[in-house]
């Protein structure tokens, strides 16, 4: 695991040094797009570049928040146009029947918003929420608003913070790599209990 991020930070920083502003914008797009690259990377990164004079802050922040938005969006319609036909079709082999089809969308429908919102400035969870939001057929107008109200502060933030630390923009990693664990794990045991209650009602 620890080699795959490091290829993922050397690519990250590969594309941004190379394209500049249109490589912030390409890898935050992919991130948000269920592509598991850490914005904990991309954001300080940019940060520091900032810090070198070669982008401006408002700049980098605006690119980045596009190509999140952008990413965001592409993973909604995914699940609008594969992943709720698939789960349609093929929902019963884990566990997702109707049922939970209408509890999805009634939580998207009632809290869409705060959920979108949150899930923009969680790390791990930021990557996939515009899935099940597009899954729920959730007003994409509406995830498109709190897709960039989320994003706005959390790459502003990490590109200040970056920027702050200057070579030393990567001094960060460990903290966000403990914290992406906590989220990973707690994701991990929801979905353990989840399939468990499922199994025990089939029982």
């Amino acid at each position: 695991m620890t080699t795959l991020i490091a290829h993922l930070g050397a690519f990250v920083i590969r594309i941004i040094s190379t394209l500049g502003y249109a490589g912030v914008f390409a890898a935050m797009a992919l991130e948000s797009a269920c592509i598991p690259l850490p914005s904990e990377i991309i954001l300080p990164f940019t940060g520091y570049m900032v810090f070198l004079g070669r982008f401006g802050l408002w700049q980098a922040t605006l690119a980045a928040t596009l190509g999140n938005l952008f990413g965001a969006m592409v993973a909604y319609y995914v699940g609008v146009w594969g992943g709720r036909p698939f789960l349609k079709r093929y929902g019963r082999y884990f566990f997702f029947n109707e049922r939970e089809f209408a509890g999805t969308e009634r939580i998207f429908a009632r809290h869409g918003e705060i959920t979108v919102f949150l899930g923009r400035v969680l790390p791990v969870v930021r990557t996939f929420i515009s899935l099940p939001a597009g899954i729920a057929r959730m007003n994409p107008l509406k995830v498109a608003l709190y897709s960039l109200l989320g994003a706005l502060p959390w790459c502003f933030l990490l590109i200040l913070t970056g920027e702050r630390l200057g070579a030393k923009w990567n001094a960060l990693k460990p903290l966000f790599h403990r914290f992406d664990l906590v989220i990973g794990v707690f994701v991990v045991l929801a979905l353990a209990f989840w399939i468990w209650r499922h199994v025990q009602k089939r029982n």
